[in-house]
């Protein structure tokens, strides 16, 4: 009984599996963005910040020099709960706004977003598009040109493509980088071309501002960018990755500091999951959309992680006590002139993502260090899993100053 149990697991999570890797193929063509449309739109370019003093700086000069007209957008930099210089910083900048929010109650970036566009509504200017970043980011200077153009053709929620600005600094942001890379061609792209939703990634993010008025922002969860994600899709609304708008993350340099920002994420994702994967799976198939009903099984990824490590613990566990008598593996089932070719893709992904990124040969060289870091998701997801219902949210500190030319130049 509990083989046949395992092998109907491992059947159901294989096919979820064999799913995502065909839509891998659909990322490996990619057309260019359209620019046609003439700067019209006028923006608010939000920044959320929490004592953020020494990276603040980089970004606001940064988007100062967008190459967009000045007088279609403005600055507004959220300071959420900041007890360092981090407001001073930001006053230092002329036509910059340093929006104080003091709230020790409910700590996080959703709840400082809703608070800001609450606070923005109220302003006698009102803007066409909001764009948010978080301040430890850059952001390349034809940003707002492509988001222009979006908004123009009738995009009404866009997420730009995410980078890192230091994968060179340590293992773990070399391994944050490869996983972006990845993810932008072979998760977001074969969406996009397919005409599926895409997802939004917490920063790099731009909406049309008619409808964060008509919804709300809604989204206070640990994953605030999944659970905005969600509820676009549930009224009808698909997000749309640009490719060529990008945005530089800052990652983490130490297994620590990653393995706790991992885990305020995948609680966060538990958490959206038990709330929305089930009603947006149900209306997808009520609906007949395969649009609903992707972004149902993209939201239960987390579920995904967590049943491979019981999966993989309980084979590997009955191969060594004894010799994979009692559990069945679907993978011993296929035939090699299947197996093989389908493992073989299953690895070349990594790589083959980063050759079309066109990065350094030098970071091929972190794949066996970024495997490892994949593997380190397993205890992080059970550890989530089993503490979903935390809500308390982790500052991740950021310490590296670094200037978007000198990303760029490092690129070329």
């Amino acid at each position: 009984m509990f083989n046949t149990i395992m092998f109907t697991f491992q059947i159901v999570f294989a096919v979820l599996g064999v799913y995502q890797l065909f839509l891998t193929f659909f990322g490996w063509h990619r057309k260019k963005e359209d620019l046609s449309h003439a700067p019209k739109k006028s923006f608010a370019l939000l920044v959320a910040a929490h004592n953020e003093e020494q990276v603040v700086g980089a970004l606001i000069e940064n988007l100062q020099k967008m190459k967009y007209p000045r007088e279609l957008y403005d600055i507004f930099v959220i300071c959420d709960n900041c007890t360092d210089g981090t407001v001073n910083v930001v006053n230092s900048y002329e036509g910059v706004y340093a929006c104080v929010r003091e709230n020790p109650n409910q700590r996080g970036k959703g709840y400082a977003v809703e608070w800001m566009l609450k606070e923005l509504w109220k302003m006698p200017k009102s803007y066409d598009g909001v764009a948010i970043f978080d301040a430890d980011n850059l952001v390349a200077t034809d940003f707002l040109q492509y988001m222009n153009n979006d908004l123009i053709n009738g995009s009404r929620v866009i997420q730009g493509y995410l980078d890192t600005k230091n994968p060179n600094d340590s293992w773990v942001s070399s391994a944050n980088a490869i996983n972006y890379w990845f993810c932008n061609r072979l998760w977001q792209l074969p969406r996009s071309n397919l005409g599926l939703a895409n997802f939004l990634g917490g920063t790099g993010m731009c909406f049309d501002a008619k409808l964060l008025k008509e919804m709300g922002w809604g989204a206070t969860s640990l994953v605030e960018d999944l659970e905005f994600t969600v509820r676009c899709i549930q009224r009808g609304i698909y997000p749309k990755f640009n490719f060529e708008a990008k945005v530089f993350d800052e990652k983490p340099i130490t297994f620590q500091a990653s393995a706790r920002q991992r885990l305020r994420w995948m609680q966060g994702h538990f958490d959206v999951t038990r709330k929305y994967m089930l009603p947006l799976l149900w209306q997808g198939i009520k609906e007949r959309s395969m649009t609903k009903i992707d972004a149902a099984l993209y939201v239960f990824n987390a579920y995904n992680y967590l049943a491979g490590f019981f999966i993989a613990a309980i084979i590997w566990g009955d191969i060594f006590l004894s010799g994979g008598d009692n559990v069945t593996s679907v993978y011993n089932l296929l035939p090699l002139w299947l197996s093989i070719p389908y493992m073989a893709y299953v690895f070349v992904q990594i790589p083959l993502s980063m050759l079309m990124a066109k990065v350094s040969w030098k970071l091929y060289l972190r794949i066996p260090t970024f495997l490892l870091f994949t593997l380190s998701w397993w205890p992080i997801t059970v550890h989530a899993f089993f503490t979903q219902n935390n809500k308390k949210w982790s500052h991740t500190q950021h310490t590296r100053v670094i200037r978007l030319e000198e990303v760029q130049s490092k690129q070329l």
